[in-house]
Parts: structure tokens; sequence; C-alpha cells
């Protein structure tokens, strides 16, 4: 294939990329939420062991401050808990509360099954199969971009 095809596949898929991103944004907006925030619940929502804030930094390559800046926030509002870990006291597992276990996650949760839904059983197994393809090459390609050659 062509680089000019490459470059235009590409652009349509980033295209694709941002407009699925801001269905995101413009839920968190709702709750008056950035999307990180809302991230970082989704992660906290579906860990039903409950997850370590170092675990959100990896999952998001988010910095240590923004991922505890938003789980005090959420602590304060009661929508989170700590809990130490049954095999390292020195873990501290987040998890959502009761109060606030239904509030965000469950209808964006929801929308996101029903559009997947609407897929065919062998288009999201080829949704899926592809994206995870494409991120792995987008992984290494980047890993291998020499800073000192910029």
């Amino acid at each position: 294939m062509s680089k000019e095809s490459v470059n235009i596949h590409v652009n349509n898929y980033c295209r694709l990329r941002d407009k699925q991103y801001a269905v995101y944004t413009e839920y968190a907006k709702k709750y008056g939420l950035t999307t990180k925030e809302l991230f970082i619940l989704d992660i906290i929502y579906f860990a039903q062991s409950g997850c370590t804030q170092a675990g959100i930094c990896e999952r998001l390559s988010a910095t240590k401050q923004t991922v505890s800046a938003a789980i005090k926030k959420f602590w304060k509002l009661g929508y989170l808990s700590f809990e130490e870990s049954k095999t390292d006291r020195r873990i501290r597992l987040v998890r959502f509360t009761a109060a606030g276990k239904e509030r965000i996650i469950p209808p964006a949760a929801q929308a996101e099954n029903d559009a997947m839904a609407e897929l065919s059983g062998e288009q999201q197994a080829e949704l899926v199969r592809l994206t995870n393809l494409f991120s792995e090459q987008m992984r290494l390609k980047f890993q291998s971009i020499n800073k000192n050659t910029l």
C-alpha cells in the first residue's frame, strides 16, 4: 500500500478516535468531570476486588498526582473508600462505596454495551482484534523513536 493511502487511513482512524474520545468527554462534562476522572472511575468500577492507584496510573499513563487528586476528590464526595490489601498491608485498594457505585459509570457502561450490541458477534470480535493489533503496533513504533533524532 502506498504511503499516501496509509496516511489517509491513519487520518481517518485518528478522526474516529477523536470522535469516540469526544463522546466520553461530553458525558464526563454532564457530571462536572474531566475525561481522565471519568476513566479513573471506570477502572475502579470494573476492578471487582479493588485496584491500586499505581495500577490506575499505569493503565492510563497518568501521573501519580493526577490520579491521587481525582481519588481524593471522589473519596471526599463519599464515592470511594480504601481498604488494606489482604496480601500486603502496605497496599491500599480503592473501591466504590455503595453510594458511589451506581452514580456515573453504570449508564456509560450500558451505553457502551448497547453500542457494541449493534454489531454482530463477528464484527465485535474483528473490531477488538484489529484495535488490539493496531494499538500494539503503535506502542512498538512509538517506543522505537529515538528522541535524539528529533
